[in-house]
Order: structure tokens, then C-alpha cells, then sequence
């Protein structure tokens, strides 16, 4: 297929990539990045747009998309689709579907959750709302940049089912990281105590995979100095995005209020950024009851 691929950042990047090392005609833009191997580069975002079956965006937030939608939108082919594999706001998502409607495109919302590795090994999951058409036709794209792509309907959808997965992972990253710290303090193992929850009713993603407690597990960022796999200021955006959700649909969220504070506090004033978003178990070793 022809692309376009705009946002060469650390997601990026690889994605497009895969889809040159798979045989894909990839033309990518970027404000700053480097083009990566196999990737023709263009002058702005319209001209990676122009000709092109299918637009790929990978973008920091809806208002960049937005803008970049409303740059792209009328150098794009009619019939053509505009990819975006950004995490942003549901109503930004439904906004640039509703251009792409009254232009003759197709639209499909597809955040992706793994991380930079993920997208180094083609082995994202896509969550993606729009067409369903228009899904099985970006099929063969989704299946190079990762493992698992699920329609979740219609347009916002995917962003809808990304920022409620990653409620659930900062909620638990974080009682993951308290419950070692708290183990520690009562003498228990590490090892222990990953042996016994690993295999029992408190098992998650955040112990089993990739667990914040160096030396334990399979191999995770916390045994990299927390150097990010996904960044505790990325984890805050989204929970500020599920937040905004909740909000606009009378949701009633207190646990992910409760991370995203924490989240908040560990980022702004506690050093977080630019740290792993596990990086959440050094914080607490550190801090007294309510301190």
C-alpha cells in the first residue's frame, strides 16, 4: 500500500518501519525526528498525505491532531483513510471523523497499547473505532505494526478503550508498588512474595509482566534504572484523559481520581518525569505512612 506516516517520534518510528520492512511504499513527515530506514521523507504533512491510500498520524495530543487533520484532510485522495494511532481525547477523535465524513475519507481512531517495544517488534494491540469497512481493509497494516487488532465500534471508541485499560493499569501499577513497599517493611521476600501473588488472586499485568521491583520477574524497566518503557508522565496523560471522559459522561471514577493524583504529585513535585511509570515503588520505599 501507499502511506503516509506523520509523527516519526519514539512510536512512531518503528511502526513505520515495520510497514517499509514489510514492503509497504511509506512517505513520513516530522517536525524534528529523523526518517527512519525505508521511509521517504517529505517536506510537510500535506505532501506525505498527498496520493496516498491510507494516512497514519502519531501524534502527542488532540489539539496537534486536529491541526495536522486539518492540514492533511484536503491534500488526501477521495476514499482514502486517515489512520490515527495517537491516544487522545474521544471528543478530539470524533471531531476529525466527522471531517474526514464530509470529505469522502474514512476515519479510524487506533491507539495502541506495548510501548516502544511493542512498536520496535511489531507487537502492539490496536484498539480502534470507525468504519467497520474501512477496518478490514487497514487489516493487513494493523497485523504488521502488531499482534491484535480489535474493532470496538464506532468512531472514539478506540480512544474509548484505550484510557479505560490504562485506568486499570495505573490503579493497579500503583497498589502493585505499595503492596512490595509494604512487604518490604513487614520482612517479607520480594521474591516471595512475587512467587505467591504472581500465581494467585492478585495477579495483573503490572506484577506478572512487568513488574516494578528490580531482579523479579521477567525483565522490566525497573531493572534498567526505571529508564522509561512507558513514562510516568504518558501514564498521567491518559489518566487526565479518563478523567476528562469520566467527567463528560457523568462516570463516577474514584480510583482512577485517586492515580491520577498520586500520578500528578510523583510527576510535578516528587522527580517522576522522565522516569518509568513503575517507577512508582522507589517513591513509596521512601515515604512514611501518610507521608
Amino acid at each position: 500500500m501507499k502511506i503516509g506516516f506523520i509523527g516519526l517520534g519514539n512510536m512512531g518510528a518503528p511502526m513505520a518501519a515495520n510497514l517499509a520492512a514489510a514492503g509497504h511504499a511509506v512517505t513520513g513527515f516530522d517536525l524534528a525526528a529523523p526518517m527512519p530506514e525505508g521511509v521517504t521523507k517529505a517536506g510537510s504533512a500535506s505532501a506525505a498525505a498527498t496520493g496516498q491510500e491510507v494516512v497514519i498520524t502519531m501524534l502527542p495530543n488532540g489539539a496537534i491532531l486536529k491541526s495536522v487533520a486539518r492540514d492533511v484532510i484536503p491534500a488526501m485522495q477521495a476514499g482514502a483513510v486517515l489512520l490515527d494511532c495517537s491516544t487522545v481525547e474521544v471528543d478530539a477523535a470524533r471531531d476529525v471523523a466527522a471531517r474526514c465524513a464530509q470529505a469522502g475519507l474514512g476515519f479510524l481512531d487506533a491507539p495502541v497499547s506495548g510501548g516502544v517495544g511493542g512498536a520496535a517488534a511489531g507487537t502492539l494491540t490496536f484498539m480502534v473505532g470507525g468504519d467497520a469497512t474501512a477496518f478490514e481493509t487497514e487489516k493487513p497494516l494493523f497485523d504488521v505494526m502488531g499482534q491484535k487488532a480489535v474493532h470496538c465500534g464506532p468512531a472514539g471508541n478506540g480512544q474509548a478503550a484505550k484510557i479505560c485499560n490504562n485506568m486499570i493499569l495505573g490503579a493497579t501499577m500503583i497498589v502493585t508498588c505499595e503492596a512490595f513497599a509494604l512487604a518490604d517493611k513487614l520482612g517479607l521476600d520480594r521474591q516471595a512474595m512475587f512467587d505467591v501473588v504472581s500465581t494467585s488472586s492478585g495477579q495483573s499485568w503490572s506484577m506478572n509482566t512487568y513488574c516494578p521491583a528490580p531482579g523479579i520477574g521477567p525483565k522490566s524497566p525497573a531493572d534498567n534504572d526505571y529508564t522509561p518503557g512507558f513514562a510516568a508522565e504518558l501514564m498521567l496523560k491518559d489518566l487526565r484523559l479518563a478523567q476528562a471522559a469520566a467527567e463528560a459522561a457523568d462516570a463516577d471514577t474514584p480510583m482512577s481520581r485517586a492515580a491520577m493524583a498520586l500520578y500528578e504529585q510523583f510527576v510535578e513535585q516528587e522527580g517522576g518525569a522522565g522516569k518509568d511509570f513503575s517507577a512508582m515503588l522507589p517513591r513509596f520505599e521512601q515515604r512514611p505512612r501518610g507521608g
